[in-house]
């Protein structure tokens, strides 16, 4: 009954503030993106729209007052970005062999792409900023300890079966990956000892998670992120006593069975590390692809492609050489500028000589670059391109450079005291 108020209330009334704070719709709508409620307590709310009626509200309430601010300052590149690799989704579905197929990743890619622009444009300071990167890891946190309950509760978990709202245990492993490195900067940086403490524990329960999951290109990836991160967390005692004790819990629950699944990524195809092959096949096949084909083959055209290759017609296992091979270079291109871009532009902003009014632009800058090069890793071992996490993390990378380029050009609105 509890998980059916709480949706309904956040629905309902998420959609009717929006028209008042549309800003506040919109991080309801961020926190269903993530939850989804009716996949996550499927036995308590029914099936039904609640992401798009608090997306209704929120895109009425930001249409009545003003659309928001579009000057993106150093995020103009990575938004035309995210426009560009819509366009290409279209003009691509619009010419690929079968329409029916190549029209079904763009309506979804829309509802993520375009309510994301929509929060570039309402975010104006900081506060906002942080009240975003605490609704993203706080609903990323709920859910992993929803998903550590049925782990140690559930009497035969089996890694294979572990799905959430049309995400396998690889894609789950992935969206944990993405935010383990905003929830664990968060707790470095918050300013009280309880919020740090929660956001620390948020960080723990989804690094538990890719563990528990089994995804070996998720693990990996984690590794990947914890490597990152350590380049970028200040080199002061109290900072990496944190990292330290962090790195030392999760070894902890890395028990025989996930050291065995890690250790059978590096094995030889013929001991079955890589599904017979399958997976580096498909790899290789998507690069011939974008060499025969450098416009692609169509939007959701590699399951007709791959037989031609002596594959099986499935999943390439890897969303940057899927895309490459559906929407060829140009596609792959923007794809990957979204988030590399965003790596780049904030990349100074992590170092301590660089000048900023606000410390928080750093760490900020250190949680968005060490989630999305946990994500760039672990996407290569899947194809998921359409979950929103990812672009949920771009979005904070690009209210940190409009905002910082604002108090640049002399634009005070923008500053805040508190930290």
């Amino acid at each position: 009954m509890k998980p059916l108020i709480f949706t309904f209330a956040l629905t309902y009334g998420g959609a009717a503030v929006s028209f008042i704070n549309p800003f506040a719709g919109f991080l309801v709508f961020v926190a269903f993106g993530i939850i989804k409620p009716d996949s996550l307590w499927w036995w308590a709310v029914p099936r039904g729209n609640y992401s798009q009626i608090v997306a209704l509200g929120f895109i009425a309430g930001w249409i009545i007052h003003g659309c928001g601010n579009w000057q993106f300052g150093r995020g103009r590149a990575i938004v035309a970005c995210m426009f560009a690799y819509l366009a290409i989704l279209f003009f691509g579905a619009l010419m690929a062999p079968f329409p029916e197929l190549a029209w079904a990743p763009f309506e979804p890619m829309l509802k993520v792409i375009l309510p994301v622009i929509a929060g570039i444009t309402l975010i104006d300071s900081m506060e906002k900023l942080k009240q975003f990167a605490w609704v993203v890891v706080l609903s990323q946190g709920y859910l992993a300890y929803e998903f550590n309950l049925l782990y140690y509760y559930s009497p035969m978990f089996l890694p294979q079966e572990f799905y959430h709202c049309g995400l396998d245990n690889n894609g789950i492993a992935i969206t944990m990956v993405t935010s383990v490195g905003m929830a664990f900067f968060l707790g470095m940086h918050a300013p009280s000892l309880w919020m740090r403490l929660l956001a620390l524990a948020c960080a723990a329960a989804m690094a538990h998670v890719v563990l528990f999951s089994n995804s070996r290109g998720g693990m990996l990836s984690l590794i990947l992120t914890a490597a990152f991160s350590f380049v970028l967390v200040p080199k002061k005692p109290a900072q990496m006593l944190v990292f330290f004790l962090g790195i030392a819990l999760v070894l902890s629950l890395a028990g025989a069975g996930v050291q065995e699944r890690f250790q059978s990524a590096f094995q030889s195809q013929d001991e079955g590390s890589d599904g017979g092959g399958k997976r580096s096949a498909h790899w290789n096949a998507c690069l011939d692809s974008m060499q025969k084909n450098p416009f692609g083959v169509g939007p959701c055209h590699w399951r007709t492609v791959a037989p031609s290759y002596g594959l099986p017609a499935m999943e390439a296992h890897s969303t940057w050489m899927q895309v490459g091979a559906e929407l060829g270079i140009p596609g792959l291109a923007c794809l990957l500028g979204i988030y590399l871009i965003c790596i780049v532009r904030l990349y100074p902003l992590t170092k301590d000589r660089f000048p900023v009014s606000d410390p928080w632009f750093r760490f900020f800058a250190r949680m968005v670059i060490s989630s999305l090069i946990g994500f760039l890793c672990a996407a290569q071992f899947v194809t998921v391109d359409g979950i929103e996490l990812p672009y949920y993390v771009v979005l904070l990378g690009v209210g940190v450079l409009k905002i910082h380029w604002r108090e640049e050009n002399g634009d005070g609105a923008a500053r805040t005291e508190t930290i």
